[in-house]
């Protein structure tokens, strides 16, 4: 039998394009309450509009994740208009590409701000109310990059491995309070964000099939969801081999 998510209500950061519009869009058509962020209002607007045929409805609240009392506002009003927050989908996150060459501060910086304390930060908002209630879900969106360090990606990767670190950390307290933690761990997804990249993108997928994945894990409240998985399989190999032979693959990927 398949796995089906009872419609509730949802927050989704990170929602005005890609994953997390897709996303929103499909939890609207399931009959789900949607409170959709980003920092820019258009991309919410007319996310909103797009769901008005929708079982559920989408009501747009925009935000900056990166910053904390910002966050730790949203929430409240996000229950005082819809009601408590039964799924969280923590989104948010950009990707700037450097390595040791033009090594930034600014930028690992920057994507420690957003991909790192922006999740953070909807944690500290989101966690008290959930482990009062003693239910509720929150996904938070990593990367398969974050299994291993690759050329490149420095900044990006070592933020996304602080959160699988974060969700493992967190994971026994709150399923032992009737609070579901998952990571979701993503390859290439064609979205505007990797349209950017100008490297190889191996196993790149659409985003309707990115969130196919997304919504049976949650519906089966998985730890871990991690697509595509011939791609996953690699990286989580990758990971486990010996120093010198993972240097002697990774070596082969800088230009």
């Amino acid at each position: 039998m398949t796995a089906i998510l009872t419609p509730g209500v949802a927050w989704i950061t990170g929602a005005g394009t890609g994953i997390g519009r897709g996303l929103a869009q499909r939890l609207a058509h399931d009959g789900w309450d949607v409170a959709i962020s980003a920092r820019t209002l258009v991309g919410l607007t007319s996310l909103a509009r797009e769901a008005a045929n929708a079982r559920g409805s989408i009501h747009p609240f925009p935000l900056d994740v990166t910053r904390e009392a910002e966050v730790a506002a949203i929430v409240p009003r996000i229950e005082a208009d819809l009601g408590p927050i039964d799924l969280a989908i923590l989104n948010a996150g950009t990707y700037l590409r450097f390595g040791a060459n033009d090594f930034s501060p600014g930028a690992f910086r920057q994507q420690v701000e957003v991909n790192l304390m922006g999740v953070v930060q909807g944690l500290g908002a989101l966690l008290p109310g959930m482990m009062a209630r003693r239910s509720g879900h929150i996904a938070v969106v990593s990367s398969l990059a974050g299994y291993c360090g690759l050329p490149k990606a420095a900044g990006y990767g070592a933020t996304k491995a602080a959160l699988i670190n974060l969700c493992e950390s967190l994971r026994p307290e709150c399923q032992a309070a009737g609070v579901d933690i998952t990571v979701i761990n993503p390859g290439f997804v064609k979205t505007p964000l990797t349209d950017k990249n100008e490297f190889p993108m191996p196993f790149l997928i659409p985003v309707d099939q990115a969130v196919d994945a997304i919504m049976s894990g949650l519906a089966r409240k998985r730890f871990e969801i991690a697509f595509p998985l011939r791609f996953a399989w690699i990286m989580k190999l990758l990971r486990l081999l010996p120093y010198p032979l993972f240097f002697s693959l990774t070596r082969r990927l800088v230009s």
